[in-house]
């Protein structure tokens, strides 16, 4: 059963986790999904696949009115990030999509029309909750070609998507990253395999290195905090990638 857990507050500007499920089946792979909020509005980032769309929404309306999330923020059109949008607009009909431009007319075969999706250039752009400003930065090839993640410099909250992800076994469910080096083994061959492009990954690197973050957090796994954010980065900048054949 997935829960929510509170990982920065400061006033009404918080930002809520959906924890991964351990009674998931283990033919679903586990996700993180993260509420940013800021007075009455929200944003919901990476709202799941439409086979655990009960779970989300459910652990959701357990803490707040999901009438509030204003907006859904898909970092990638994967069906483990966003085909439970047609749900997500049954239930508001209102609701809008910040993605890549690219997949602005790939992820309509999910649901939604030409006024439900907000398309962010290659570049990325400011997007607006409330008093706040969050920020949509480039991670393209990390892993899909149309890719962003998404910064709150006002809390140094980091979403990162599918990058820093790692495939945890059965049992470690921690919410935050505690033993680094431990961790790190479970992300390493996803991140071989699924990232593409080692010009694409330095360029990110050198990009995230210059942002204030306190809280790193993927889409799937644990949440780096601290040091281990640098960590992170550094040992993703020495990770040879872009390449699935075994040697």
């Amino acid at each position: 059963m997935k829960k929510i857990q509170t990982i920065f507050e400061q006033g009404d500007h918080r930002w809520d986790v959906v924890t991964r499920d351990p009674e998931k089946p283990d033919y679903l792979i586990d996700t993180n999904e993260y509420i940013v909020r800021q007075g009455d509005k929200a944003i919901l980032t990476d709202p799941g696949g439409m086979e655990i769309f009960p779970e989300v929404f459910s652990a959701i309306t357990s803490e707040m009115d999901a009438r509030n999330i204003t907006a859904l923020f898909s970092s990638h059109q994967d069906p483990d990030v966003i085909s439970s949008l047609s749900l997500w607009l049954e239930f508001n009909p209102e609701l809008k999509c910040y993605l890549s431009w690219l997949w602005s007319s790939f992820i309509p075969h999910f649901g939604g029309n030409g006024e439900t999706f907000i398309p962010i250039p290659d570049d990325g752009m400011e997007i607006p909750l409330g008093r706040i400003r969050l920020r949509a930065v480039p991670a393209h090839y990390l892993h899909s070609s149309g890719n962003f993640n998404l910064y709150d410099p006002t809390a140094k909250v980091f979403f990162s998507g599918d990058i820093g992800a790692a495939l945890l076994p059965q049992g470690e469910d921690d919410l935050f990253v505690k033993d680094f080096d431990r961790h790190i083994r479970h992300a390493e061959g996803f991140h071989r395999r699924w990232m593409g492009s080692n010009e694409a990954k330095l360029d990110w690197c050198r990009r995230v290195s210059d942002l204030d973050i306190d809280m790193l957090c993927p889409q799937h796994g644990a949440i780096y905090q601290g040091p281990d954010v640098k960590r992170f980065i550094n040992w993703f900048a020495e990770l040879q990638i872009g390449s699935g054949i075994r040697r």
